[in-house]
């Protein structure tokens, strides 16, 4: 018996070795799904049954096209503040089913290691050539955490008002169920993926400080500059342009098509290259170097929100702005303009954006991305801490 137990102490070391380059031998191409889809839909307290009708209209768009095409889509739900699930819809006789993959508990929602593991958990459940990602909550764009907890107490948020029509924060409505942008995407850089697009189904993401926050963990950014009402993306029409190879154009069209004839008919949706968003950082750094904005003429630009002041302006609306105050070159007016077509190639919007705390309000002028750069809100006076406002100033 202890010559046994010699042998195999010596063998160890081999055994281990054995094991551990076999579960790290990578899946051949050819085994490899061509996508996956992740739907990341976190605690956000009032949106839960929302979440649900989006899961099920994904899963009608799924049966409508007669299943998926060597794609998978997993789905993460937080079905209370303290419990989640992960599942994949997977399509088997003319219908979609759901079949459990794996519990959670809070708080790892929110976190870098815990969005880290779910994320790893995905890849490892599904693998795949190709990963996308959608995520559905309340939405502050790029602003952090702590501001929301040190200012709430001032003023109302867009999901505090319960008596007019609800509208999407990323995370839940309380600090300790948000997430900062900073630490979705460490969390999605942790696992070495990168995504082919994130589609915020939240307000305000649509910003050129959280597009800069993403540019290395995404290819494109599909999200909202202004509030988005409580039912969120049709998924039912829309999905099958985010499933498969994405037509960026027509889930811009189904947006418009949708949100036109909604009760509220009020909706935003652009789609940001962020490859390009290292170009419009130089071209902007060169701008910030030397004019600067007239800050009396802040009154001017189209606001994308319904703060006072303002949190969100319209980033090209802005620029350009500038340029005039500052009597630019035409050239630098055109060559603006070149780089913001090609940053938002694609964008759409309803003659006016709804807001929970003033109604609707009508757009004048829409680049479908916004900025904070002239805000003088309290909510906003980090804005020099983004990585944006270090690449740009």
């Amino acid at each position: 018996m202890e010559m046994k137990k010699y042998i195999l102490f010596l063998l160890m070391p081999f055994l281990l070795l054995t094991s551990c380059s076999q579960y790290d031998e990578p899946i051949p191409e050819e085994d490899l799904n061509e996508k996956t889809l992740f739907m990341y839909l976190p605690w956000s307290s009032n949106l839960t049954s929302y979440f649900y009708q989006n899961i099920k209209d994904m899963e009608t768009c799924i049966e409508k096209m007669g299943g998926l095409h060597n794609e998978r889509v997993i789905v993460f739900i937080s079905k209370t503040s303290t419990e989640a699930s992960l599942f994949e819809i997977k399509y088997e006789n003319g219908e979609c089913q759901r079949i459990d993959i794996k519990p959670y508990s809070y708080p790892a929602f929110t976190t870098e290691t815990g969005i880290t593991q779910i994320l790893e958990d995905v890849i490892s459940y599904a693998p795949a050539k190709r990963y996308s990602m959608i995520i559905g909550c309340h939405g502050m764009g790029w602003l952090p955490v702590k501001a929301s907890r040190a200012l709430r107490s001032q003023e109302k948020l867009h999901w505090d008002y319960t008596d007019r029509p609800l509208t999407r924060y990323f995370g839940g409505t309380t600090s300790e169920y948000q997430t900062d942008i900073s630490t979705l995407s460490a969390a999605i850089e942790n696992t070495g993926v990168k995504m082919e697009y994130i589609l915020f189904d939240d307000c305000y993401m649509s910003s050129i400080e959280v597009a800069y926050e993403l540019k290395d963990v995404a290819d494109y950014l599909i999200a909202s500059t202004c509030e988005v009402m409580a039912y969120g993306m049709p998924y039912a029409t829309m999905g099958k342009h985010l499933l498969g190879t994405p037509d960026y154009k027509a889930v811009c069209d189904d947006f418009h098509e949708f949100y036109s004839n909604y009760s509220v008919p009020c909706g935003t949706l652009s789609v940001t290259d962020l490859s390009k968003i290292d170009e419009m950082a130089s071209f902007m750094r060169y701008v910030n170097s030397i004019y600067s904005f007239d800050d009396y003429q802040r009154g001017q630009l189209q606001n994308l929100d319904g703060y006072s002041p303002t949190i969100f302006y319209d980033f090209g609306d802005y620029i350009n702005l500038m340029l005039e105050q500052n009597v630019a070159p035409e050239n630098m007016k055109y060559e603006f303009e070149i780089r913001l077509n090609e940053l938002v190639p694609y964008k759409t919007n309803t003659a006016q954006f709804f807001t929970a705390t003033r109604g609707p309000i009508k757009i004048n002028h829409y680049s479908g991305i916004t900025t904070s750069d002239p805000s003088v809100s309290q909510r906003a006076v980090e804005k020099d801490k983004t990585k944006w406002y270090y690449a740009t100033h």
